[in-house]
């Protein structure tokens, strides 16, 4: 489940190899063995494939590919693009076996020698993670005319031509339709816009020993159903609301009445026993209709919008365990947070507009000190607002950006996107596999805001109640646009389907 920079790869191919024992070769067969694993049973018999071989290990084993399915009686030319005396060591020896096998290879003489059109699939071992850079000659020529072809293609470890690492950029990359990548996701799959170059990325166990991964202190890793099924909580049987996380909301303005609700009602669905959505007194009337189950409490208002006000003294006669800012709270009043929370060291959520008072006070939150872990949940706009970068800059470096942020300010950062990163102050990093672009309307950060509330309520784990509410959020609506137009499906669609995701997972 690692996500890994090809530089990270290389380091824990090179421990495996020095320090574990297993050659290169070793290696290389494996990855060529899994692959044909995943690509054969997938394949049409009648299928002409065509495998296109560079230097370096990405080479190598698209001799080892080569060779396998051409055992396995499949029409499938192998054609060398860099001229022969540059495949070297595990490649070249790769290359021997495939000759002594009793199979040819072509020689690559120019884009108007390959006729595309010949085949149905089309093999790219060409570049690999070593790449620095836009590929050059004779690769780019190469690059455009696959993109052009119309054909399937599927890429070995990492579409040629795209970075293995967030912060480089290439302006060509293969655009395959599947990636099958070795051992660990690489890190640029969820990131955008390289991520689009992998199509569908599968993630194939070549049997590396995980003394590797664990040498050089990898962190990242990515969620998956079977992480989060293991993980979810149990309710026990002696149960009772009270115990199954006492919840206070606050936000909600006039031109805002949904934000706040759509958070209760998901935190609600999401397991949490008692749900108390503290808004502004003159719009109370209009949330409470919109969840039945929640308790109120209604705050001093202006303008439509809650008054500063201080925790301690607002809620001293309640006891909850864990309290959501932000949802639809607006900006009219300038709020401290700061402030606002103190003396509350329950789990707190910050979203929406609560980020926007949030980015007022860092350094005073960095000085604080707090014992309650803190969750801010920011898009990559709110993301650049908090850390003065640019968002258009901070997307390039979604990882390190959101890690550097946990880690200076000792909170766990949920930066949302078409990859969501999880970060904790330890400096782990999860990558959500689930979502699509259906969330893309507003109201679906309120509803995750809620389940993140109620999940951290009800884990041991915070780390696992985030990351599991971030998958479930996910998983909500990859399901609905399997029977829903992904254009119409709306944040109160994602709350609604969240009971069916939560009974699936148990049930894995």
């Amino acid at each position: 489940m690692y996500v890994v920079t090809g530089e990270e790869m290389r380091q824990i191919d090179r421990y495996t190899m020095d320090e574990i024992g297993l050659k290169e070769e070793t290696l290389m067969e494996s990855a060529g063995q899994a692959f044909c694993r995943q690509l054969v049973p997938a394949l049409n018999r009648k299928s002409r494939i065509l495998v296109l071989i560079g230097t370096g290990n990405n080479g190598g084993d698209g001799f080892v590919i080569s060779r396998i399915l051409k055992d396995a009686q499949f029409h499938a030319d192998a054609v060398v693009i860099p001229p022969e005396e540059k495949i070297r060591g595990a490649s070249k020896v790769h290359k021997q076996v495939y000759e002594n096998a009793g199979y040819r290879w072509e020689p690559y003489s120019g884009c108007n020698s390959l006729v595309l059109d010949n085949y149905d699939v089309i093999i790219d071992a060409m570049l690999g993670t070593g790449l620095a850079g836009t590929p050059r000659a004779p690769y780019r020529e190469l690059i455009k005319a696959v993109n052009e072809a119309g054909k399937r293609v599927i890429a070995v470890d990492i579409p040629s031509g795209t970075p293995a690492q967030e912060g480089m950029e290439s302006t060509l990359s293969i655009m395959a339709d599947e990636t099958y990548s070795f051992q660990a996701a690489k890190m640029t799959a969820y990131i955008y816009p390289e991520a689009a170059s992998f199509g569908r990325m599968r993630v194939l166990d070549i049997s590396l020993p995980g003394k590797g991964f664990s040498h050089l202190h990898i962190k990242r890793e990515w969620i998956d159903a079977e992480k989060v099924a293991s993980t979810l909580p149990v309710r026990r049987r002696d149960a009772h609301k009270g115990t199954s996380g006492k919840a206070l909301i606050i936000g909600g303005a006039r031109e805002m009445t949904g934000a706040a609700a759509l958070s209760g009602e998901a935190c609600l669905r999401s397991g949490a026993g008692l749900v108390t959505l503290a808004v502004p007194e003159d719009i109370l009337p209009v949330v409470a209709q919109k969840v039945t189950e929640a308790t109120f409490h209604p705050l001093k208002c202006e303008t439509g919008e809650i008054k500063p006000f201080n925790f301690a003294d607002e809620f001293s006669r309640h006891d909850y365990a864990g309290a959501a800012i932000g949802p639809g709270l607006g900006r009219r009043h300038k709020h401290s947070i700061l402030s606002l929370l103190k003396g509350f060291e329950g789990p707190v959520v910050i979203d929406a507009d609560g980020l926007f008072h949030f980015s007022r006070e860092l350094d005073e939150w960095k000085r604080m000190g707090r014992k309650g872990p803190v969750v801010i949940t920011p898009h990559p706009g709110e993301m650049a607002r908090l850390t003065g970068i640019p968002a258009s800059e901070g997307e390039k470096r979604r990882f390190e950006l959101s890690r550097s942020f946990a880690q200076e300010f000792g909170m766990y950062v949920v930066l949302k996107g078409a990859h969501t990163i999880v970060s904790a102050p330890d400096g782990r990093q999860w990558v959500n596999t689930t979502g699509n672009p259906s969330l893309a309307k507003g109201g679906s950060g309120d509803v995750l805001t809620g389940i993140i509330l109620a999940f951290l309520l009800q884990h041991e784990n915070t780390a696992d109640a985030i990351c599991n509410a971030v998958y479930v959020h996910g998983k909500a609506a990859d399901e609905l646009v399997k029977t829903h137009d992904i254009l119409s499906v709306t944040a109160t669609d994602i709350t609604a389907q969240l009971p069916k995701v939560l009974y699936s997972l148990r049930r894995q």
